[in-house]
């Protein structure tokens, strides 16, 4: 089973990109993505951003993780 948040994306130099999570900033790579902008989310695992998800499905995801009482 693979875990995986969702992040936006903030800037983008070269293969890597700056994601935020939760008001945390963290470094991800873009090596399995192509066409990734920021502004996009992604959804973010090991350090890798593995997929594209659209800005729906990543509010309906952390508003989740928030009536868990996984983020705050």
């Amino acid at each position: 089973m693979c875990l995986s948040i969702p992040a936006q994306v903030i800037s983008i130099q070269g293969d890597t990109a700056t994601v935020s999570f939760a008001g945390n900033q963290y470094q991800a790579g873009l090596h399995m993505l192509n066409d990734v902008k920021e502004g996009d989310y992604v959804l973010l695992h090991a350090g890798f951003a593995i997929q594209k998800i659209s800005d729906q499905e990543a509010r309906e995801t952390l508003e989740l993780l928030r009536e868990m009482g996984e983020l705050d």
